[in-house]
């Protein structure tokens, strides 16, 4: 996890075993530096990958987790962020729009006794109005612009983190809740691969 500092987001990713999260045959390359496919693009639907674990770590930093937060985790696909997230934090809701990831991720997660977690098959952009408000909303992938839905789920200081794409260029995004509005800041620079949903839901915005 080069460019990761947090020594509790370092320990958790020692905790958690990616290789779990990943397809038999890919699990030698688990922690290659690099977004890693967990289910191939079929019938119009694009691919599906675990974020690379460097990027995935430093957003992890700037969603400032503390242990007694509720993480909205958005589009984990098998799972292994929402594993780390509850490794961090008091309670994760995971959203994943995909019905075999999502049974595959609450399988493993079972496997490994994570029990302060659930993943729940739903709209990405739409997130989980039930569940919430949250401390921190974690996005899985590049997105296009933050849907005003999911900003909507956050406490008042809550964060919401994920990496959009302006462009060619994706950066890392920090919103926090501030009353009726919220404010951002931008950090690094990420190229990671989209979820899916967010630009059918662009049209809806007008």
């Amino acid at each position: 996890a080069s460019g990761v500092t947090d020594d509790r987001i370092l320990a958790a990713m020692n905790r958690v075993p990616r290789e779990q999260f990943v397809p038999e045959a890919k699990r030698s390359i688990a922690y290659l530096g690099d977004d890693l496919c967990v289910k191939e693009a079929s019938d119009g639907q694009p691919g599906r990958f675990l974020m690379d674990p460097r990027v995935l770590g430093k957003l992890m930093e700037l969603a400032s987790l503390s242990s007694s937060d509720l993480v909205l985790d958005i589009g984990p696909a098998t799972g292994y962020s929402t594993a780390l997230l509850a490794d961090l934090t008091d309670t994760v809701v995971a959203i994943e729009c995909d019905s075999d990831l999502a049974e595959k991720a609450s399988a493993t997660l079972l496997d490994l006794s994570v029990d302060n977690a659930a993943v729940i098959e739903g709209s990405l952009p739409e997130g989980n109005t039930k569940q919430g408000p949250f401390d921190v909303i974690f996005l899985n992938g590049s997105v296009p612009f933050v849907p005003s839905e999911l900003l909507d789920q956050l406490k008042e200081g809550g964060r919401l983190v994920g990496v959009v794409r302006e462009g060619n260029v994706g950066k890392a995004r920090v919103y926090v809740k501030s009353g009726a509005q919220s404010t951002h800041w931008d950090g690094f620079e990420a190229g990671i691969h989209p979820l899916p949903g967010f630009e059918v839901a662009e049209t809806f915005t007008f």
